[in-house]
């Protein structure tokens, strides 16, 4: 009778004794992927195993996710979660068959980061003030793309024009990058977008950066307000990543995984690198980023509601 326990103990005594898998609901390539790879690495340094990372965006990540949720509960599949498959997809999606926030035991959420509202450098609208005046007037006559239907940079987007109250017409594309080819060629007005995807555009005067929709400013773009600090209070939106594994992992497994997480993103190359681009590590406990889950789907749930957005 004594032998179960005392093996178990053993696994979790000698993990990780294999490399692990890190399934990330995005293509190769993306912002979260970065980040995915950035901490993989960081975090595989610590834990004494390579962290290897594994892409599939299929379906908005749902596909994956899913796939992760049925993985065994051993500590060597591990989802990177962020506000897509974790808190958006599940109310946005009619055929979700997995509710994200009971199938993973939460380890830690590793970054949130702000997203940014820019525009073309010869666009009128030079401020916040000037965008969301115009869309008040003109109802519809604004145009905005996005990363694709639910994305961050779409929901930050559509929680703007609810904030402020404009209408503005929505044009999804697959991934940051086109949508931002079109924003320069004036095809679209406005984007939010994630600061790694636009930075480039932003250090060589491409864009102009109207505001950042965290709730204060950011020491990345100490001069650029926030929405919230120029004229909508209760506006805040931001891109956020963590770690979740298949629900039952042993708590000793999860808890040698937060710490190598933790460890990596609160120095060095993994923490100088995110703070580059105006992420804050952050590294809390499973019990407050599954209660911030918690609150973000609910959230996210009233804005796709409101909005009436839905993807068969």
């Amino acid at each position: 009778m004594l032998t179960l326990p005392f093996g178990s103990a053993l696994a979790q005594d000698s993990y990780p004794s294999r490399p692990i898998r890190l399934l990330v609901p995005y293509a190769a390539g993306g912002g979260t992927d970065a980040i995915a790879r950035l901490v993989a690495q960081g975090a595989g340094e610590k834990i004494g195993q390579s962290i290897i990372v594994e892409n599939n965006g299929s379906a908005g990540g749902n596909v994956i996710t899913a796939q992760a949720s049925t993985s065994a509960p051993d500590g060597y599949t591990v989802l990177m979660a962020n506000q897509g498959p974790m808190v958006v997809n599940p109310h946005l999606f009619k055929n979700v068959k997995v509710d994200p926030l009971t199938a993973f035991d939460p380890v830690t959420l590793i970054t949130a980061a702000p997203l940014v509202v820019v525009t073309p450098k010869d666009s009128p609208y030079k401020t916040i003030k000037d965008l969301v005046g115009f869309g008040q007037k003109n109802p519809g006559k604004l145009t905005y793309g996005s990363a694709g239907n639910g994305s961050a940079s779409h929901l930050a987007t559509v929680l703007l024009a609810q904030t402020a109250k404009f209408d503005a017409v929505h044009i999804p594309y697959r991934g940051a990058g086109p949508a931002l080819n079109d924003l320069l060629a004036g095809r679209t007005d406005f984007m939010v977008t994630t600061v790694p995807s636009v930075q480039g555009l932003i250090e060589g005067g491409s864009v102009n950066v109207l505001a950042v929709t965290s709730k204060d400013r950011t020491k990345k773009f100490p001069n650029v307000p926030s929405v919230a600090e120029s004229g909508w209070p209760t506006y805040e939106a931001a891109a956020w990543y963590g770690f979740v594994v298949p629900k039952g992992t042993p708590k000793a497994v999860t808890e040698k995984l937060r710490d190598a997480t933790v460890a990596a993103i609160k120095a060095g190359i993994v923490k100088e690198r995110l703070e580059n681009e105006g992420a804050e590590p952050i590294g809390n406990t499973p019990e407050e980023f599954a209660a911030m889950m918690k609150t973000e789907s609910a959230r996210w749930a009233d804005v796709i509601k409101k909005a009436g957005i839905s993807i068969d």
